[in-house]
This record gives structure tokens, C-alpha cells and sequence, in this order.
């Protein structure tokens, strides 16, 4: 069973591992989002995502599960944090285990695009002159 949490709580990549960690695995791939301190060539100092959080986490309950059903992988699960993080904070974990690693390469970088196509979470840019703007999200596909 996929696992998928939306927290505003500070992200603990190896709970997402341990939670998709198994013997039958040759593979687990970890990614981590982190906040950077630029983004088009401004500044930043930090960043705030907000959500509609029972629509996101069921949205991403729904990705981690449909990449369990997609490719050979064992165990998928993913987490995105909410609020206000600063430079160098995970704002999004992505935990993948398989038999092996090609599998397992292959479904993290297709949850990763299915969060960022189709997550209802939006970011808040903090840049080092005061200012502040929201991130244009990814265009929404037709279904």
C-alpha cells in the first residue's frame, strides 16, 4: 500500500524509507526536494506552500498509488510539507523500493512529474530584496 503525507512538519526522509524498505528490494531511491537559493536568477531566502490539504493528500495518495500499479517497484511513498521553509529545507520526499534499480529510477521521476502536474500546492517565493511572488504552477492537462 502507497504511503503519502501532506505535513507542515519538518520532513524525515528516513521514515519514508524505512516505510517502503524490504528484503525482497535490490533498490531504494530516494529524491529530495529542497528549497534553493535562487530562482531565475533572483535571491531567494525562502518559501511558502500552501494547499488545499484533503484534495492534496488525496492527490498524492493517488499518484504514489498509481506508480505502484504502473511499474515494478514494491513500495512507493512520498510527502510534501506545507508552510513556511527556509533555504536548504525538504519540501518534498519521494521514497521508491524494487527488486531493481531501473524500475525503481524510473517511478520516482514519474511521481515527481505527476506531483508537479497535478498537486494542488502552490509556492510562494521569498526573495532577498523583500520581495515576494507566487510560482506559476504547471499548466493543468486535460484528462
Amino acid at each position: 500500500m502507497a504511503l503519502a503525507r501532506v505535513t507542515h512538519e519538518v520532513l524525515r526522509p528516513e521514515s519514508l524509507v524505512g516505510a517502503v524498505s524490504g528484503s525482497g528490494n535490490g533498490a531504494v531511491v530516494l529524491f529530495l526536494g529542497v528549497v534553493r537559493d535562487q530562482a531565475d536568477g533572483r535571491p531567494v531566502t525562502g518559501m511558502r506552500y500552501e494547499a488545499y490539504e484533503p484534495m492534496a493528500l488525496g492527490e498524492l495518495q493517488a499518484v504514489c498509488q498509481e506508480a505502484e500499479d504502473r511499474f515494478d517497484v514494491s513500495s512507493v511513498a512520498a510527502a510534501h510539507r506545507l508552510g513556511e521553509l527556509e533555504l536548504q529545507e525538504a519540501s518534498l520526499v519521494i521514497a521508491v523500493s524494487a527488486p531493481h534499480r531501473p524500475a525503481a529510477y524510473e517511478a520516482s521521476r514519474w511521481v515527481l512529474e505527476e506531483i508537479k502536474r497535478r498537486l494542488p500546492v502552490w509556492k510562494h517565493e521569498h526573495y532577498a530584496d523583500g520581495k515576494s511572488a507566487w510560482v506559476p504552477g504547471t499548466p493543468l492537462e486535460p484528462a
